[in-house]
């Protein structure tokens, strides 16, 4: 059932009592996309919460002159949506597209706010969730302020190897803050 990775991840955070599994899990409903769709623009307000069944999606920010910076990348069992718009229900100031075609479980921001306020074990779960990828964030955001360019591309590799056979290597570069030409001179170099 398309759920259960669902069910995996969501109570390795938290077990979830049989009543509220259930009523979470009749929220969430499939989509799919095709490759290369903006699945929220910069500018819109995020709707929905997904789940990756498969695929991979990217996160971005369009800067001056159109440079696009990947900010985060979600791939088949991970949560995806720009998630501070969605919880905050203001207008997302990136991007988040799928590189591949992709298959996702959604749920609503309706939905999602009706479950934290009916069910604590829920609103639990949607607080430790934040808090685990704000964590996440913060470690990021120390890699890209202090690490050189060999460091970040080994923190890549240590955490995530197989992103460099899902992802384009120019997707990866502007994750890790890199030119593609210092990208392409790591991969020859960086062993582990």
């Amino acid at each position: 059932m398309e759920t259960d990775a669902l069910q995996q991840l969501v109570f390795k955070t938290i077990p979830l009592a049989a009543p509220e599994w259930q009523a979470f899990a009749a929220c969430w409903h499939p989509v799919e996309f095709k490759r290369k769709t903006v699945m929220t623009a910069a500018g819109e307000i995020e709707r929905y919460l997904y789940f990756v069944l498969d695929g991979v999606q990217r996160a971005y920010y369009l800067g001056e002159g159109n440079k696009e910076v990947t900010l985060i990348f979600s791939y088949t069992g991970s949560f995806s949506g720009i998630a501070n718009s969605f919880q905050l229900q203001q207008p997302s100031r990136y991007c988040l597209e799928t590189l591949t075609a992709s298959r996702f479980l959604r749920m609503t921001y309706t939905d999602f706010a009706r479950l934290i306020d009916t069910y604590p074990a829920i609103c639990r779960w949607a607080h430790l969730a934040t808090a685990q990828a704000m964590s996440g964030l913060m470690d990021r955001y120390i890699e890209i302020a202090t690490y050189s360019a060999e460091e970040k591309f080994r923190v890549l590799l240590t955490r995530s190897p197989h992103v460099l056979q899902l992802i384009p290597h120019k997707y990866l570069a502007s994750y890790l803050g890199l030119d593609p030409t210092t990208f392409s001179k790591l991969m020859a170099s960086v062993k582990l």
